[in-house]
């Protein structure tokens, strides 16, 4: 995903806005609740698909502006955010205030990342894996299995009025969350990764924010395509499945569902036969699977590492380098690396 705090900005709009997730079919909208009939609501007794599906709503009726900052123990980063919508379409922008500059703009399935320093444009399509909300429509959700929700308090954030959500995994093999969601609309304003002991790993929060700003869709996809003088690179993946790729898993983990697998071809003299991504998912945590031929010269060390609430693993499997990366305990990437299995 994106360069900037890309994981966290992408999991805000999985969850509230589902832009970046390309979600393709449309939940039920759940009706906003007035300030008169906010008292008799009890917003408490939720679960946790009402509240996540609310948050979703918020979003994708919504346009609006707003900063937004990443925090954990590597650092802070912050992007400027335009989010634009009109029913399924939606458009956003995202400007990188910290680090190398870049602006990622994103029109449902298709994303255009600028980098100024090379003046290089580069076009990928992500398409939709239907994690959220369709799975928590979806008679097979397990979201509700692996995971409980409850308001612990209410707070204000950029100026907003919010409700606390917290979302307690019911085992070791995810992060929970501490999530803000704006009183009248559910749109989430701030959220933290929590760790199995419900330490912060990260946090992320607008630290001001416009709701139903007048952002226009045409005018974001005008600058999208503008790539006139700029070196255009188009990232070519084909969708395939483990199995054709000679892959499987010999055991499942645990709520963890694949939702996605991808196949990209060999470029110059990285990775010679291609690079298989395998992605899974619970319906809010996701896992990917990246699976090369090994190198010698460039796989040289295996371990596990952690950034912020991003988890990495690296390992041989027999003539194959596997780098897990997820945003879930250190162990869940073990589970996936150890269950594993090359085809004969």
């Amino acid at each position: 995903m994106f360069q900037f705090a890309t994981h966290k900005l992408i999991l805000l709009s999985l969850w509230a806005a589902g832009s970046l997730s390309s979600v393709q079919a449309s939940p039920p909208v759940l009706p906003v609740q007035s300030a008169a009939s906010g008292a008799q609501a009890r917003p408490a007794e939720r679960g946790v698909s009402q509240w996540l599906v609310r948050m979703h709503e918020a979003s994708r009726l919504r346009s609006y502006v707003g900063t937004f900052v990443v925090t954990s123990s590597s650092g802070m980063s912050s992007a400027r955010i335009w989010h634009a919508c009109d029913g399924d379409l939606q458009v956003e922008r995202v400007e990188s205030l910290t680090g190398a500059p870049r602006s990622t703009f994103r029109h449902n399935e298709q994303v255009v990342t600028f980098l100024p320093e090379s003046r290089v444009a580069r076009i990928e399509k992500r398409e939709s894996l239907g994690l959220f909300p369709n799975l928590l429509k979806s008679s097979d959700s397990s979201i509700p299995e692996f995971y409980a929700a409850k308001r612990v308090a209410a707070d204000r954030v950029a100026g907003f009025e919010a409700d606390v959500i917290q979302l307690v995994p019911k085992d070791n093999l995810r992060f929970g969350y501490r999530i803000w969601s704006e009183k009248k609309t559910g749109l989430m304003v701030k959220l933290q990764t929590l760790d199995t002991d419900g330490g912060v790993l990260e946090q992320a929060a607008f630290s001001e924010l416009q709701l139903d700003a007048p952002v226009r869709i045409d005018k974001l996809r005008q600058m999208m395509a503008s790539t006139e003088g700029w070196r255009v690179e188009k990232t070519d993946t084909v969708k395939t499945n483990a199995s054709a790729e000679g892959w499987h898993l010999k055991a499942a983990v645990a709520g963890f569902k694949p939702v996605g697998c991808y196949k990209r071809p060999p470029f110059g003299s990285a990775a010679p036969e291609g690079t298989m991504h395998w992605i899974f998912s619970d319906g809010l945590a996701a896992v990917s699977l990246f699976v090369e031929a090994y190198d010698k010269q460039r796989h040289v060390q295996e371990g596990l590492f952690a950034n912020g609430a991003t988890q990495t693993l690296t390992r041989q499997v027999q003539d194959w380098w596997l780098t897990a990366v997820g945003e879930v305990p250190g162990a869940t990437l073990k589970a996936f690396a150890l269950s594993l299995e090359r085809r004969k």
